[in-house]
């Protein structure tokens, strides 16, 4: 059986504006897939500002590491853009002025009635012998510069530039300089609840963890923990093999937390679980704008299986009023009274309780949302620091309170 060839790639995204925070990087994800489908292991992403020294110093520190290097960005005609100079630099050349460059980009701003300006000339200079990947989409020049032993690619940072380049001009190169010929990169990703993330480590031990291939990889989220099994193979059967290996080992392991796989969202499998044994769910929220029951509505089962979702409670205060008259004047008092108060034979309950009027995030040591759920009479609750109004908190309370109701719902149905 033919060997794998390995390539060893980092990805630069060049751009003060991506440093400061004002738009975030999503190039270099784009291009860490594609380069994953093609069996190229991504080990590094960086990101450096208009600056052309600092950009030839990650060059050529890439280059030590990785024999593939791809720049994303800096190819424009302003004096901001130092991705060529820079290249130039770190693979100790100089610029070549190409005139055919310059006669396509002339011939482009033509085909949009615009007027070229003298700072376009920039375009047309590349590092001395580098390969030109002409781009028709766009005005930004992409090129390829080999310098012992390693290749960089510079692409331009315009999304869709990159995104077209990259299929149609840097893949095919790849694959011919590196002979990658079919091997991929496959990935599985098991998605767990009601377990944490130290917790779930543990379970799974480092004998599996550090596995190299398939290697294994844990991302905590919000009331849930994904666990990426990611395989490196000739072709995708051989690579779907590898995974159902690992993933057969995992779930011996940590099967009873595993709720779904890949894309499958925690919301739908937990109304799933509720209709096929004849639950109901009861939903009282105040302060929250219903933050569970509008991530739940979407679901194909939501009629079936809701008992109530009542959001008739604009604030906290109307709720204490609901359930005993104004006595008890805490958060979680009110949140795990109102999901008592739904407890029943067949009925899971969840109560969130905020503040409407905090937004930002505070100290959970001042609470201003509460959590609680009720199953078979057991409730478990939780406190935070921010109101309705934080960014945060719809995904936060929704998430926290579907994975304690389906974990405790798995544990009643499916006991480990």
């Amino acid at each position: 059986m033919p060997e794998l060839t390995t390539v060893n790639a980092e990805i630069i995204a060049i751009g003060t504006e991506i440093l400061l925070g004002e738009i975030t990087d999503t190039n270099s994800g784009f291009i860490a897939r594609a380069l994953r489908d093609i069996g190229v292991n991504v080990f590094y992403f960086s990101a450096v500002g208009d600056n052309e020294k600092r950009i030839s110093d990650a060059i050529r520190a890439s280059m030590a590491r990785s024999n593939l290097v791809i720049t994303c960005g800096g190819l424009g005609p302003t004096v901001d853009d130092m991705t060529r100079q820079a290249v130039a630099a770190a693979t100790d050349r100089g610029l070549t002025f190409h005139q055919v460059l310059l006669d396509q980009i002339a011939a482009r701003f033509a085909t949009f009635r615009a007027t070229m300006t003298d700072n376009n000339r920039r375009q047309a200079f590349l590092p001395e012998n580098a390969l030109l990947i002409e781009n028709p989409v766009g005005t930004a020049p992409s090129f390829a510069v080999e310098h012992n032993g390693s290749m960089v690619i510079s692409l331009p940072g315009v999304p869709r530039e990159m995104k077209f380049l990259l299929a149609e001009k840097v893949i095919p190169l790849l694959k011919e300089r590196f002979k990658l010929g079919e091997g991929i990169i496959k990935a599985r990703v098991l998605k767990t609840a009601g377990i944490g993330e130290s917790l779930l480590d543990d379970r799974i031990g480092d004998e599996l963890l550090n596995h190299s291939n398939p290697s294994i990889g844990l991302a905590a989220h919000t009331g849930q923990v994904d666990v990426r099994i990611t395989a490196r193979a000739l072709d995708e059967a051989e690579a779907d093999g590898l995974i159902a290996d690992m993933e057969a080992k995992l779930r011996a392991r940590i099967g009873h937390f595993v709720f779904g796989v890949n894309n499958e969202r925690l919301e739908d499998v937990l109304i799933t679980l509720l209709k096929q044994h004849g639950w109901k769910l009861r939903i009282v929220e105040a302060g929250s704008g219903g933050a569970v029951s509008h991530r739940l509505r979407g679901s194909a089962f939501y009629e079936d299986a809701i008992l109530e979702a009542d959001t008739e409670y604009e604030n906290p205060m109307a709720l204490k009023l609901a359930i005993d008259g104004g006595s008890g004047t805490e958060l979680r008092y009110l949140a795990e009274s109102a999901a008592k108060q739904g407890s029943a034979p067949a009925v899971a309950s969840i109560a969130i309780v905020s503040e409407p009027n905090i937004a930002g995030d505070q100290s959970d040591r001042t609470p201003a949302t509460a959590v609680a759920v009720c199953v078979d009479g057991q409730v478990h609750s939780r406190e935070y620091g921010f109101g309705s109004q934080a960014d945060v908190a719809s995904a936060w309370v929704s998430s926290w309170s579907l994975a304690m109701v389906w974990r405790a719902l798995q544990d009643k149905f499916s006991p480990a």
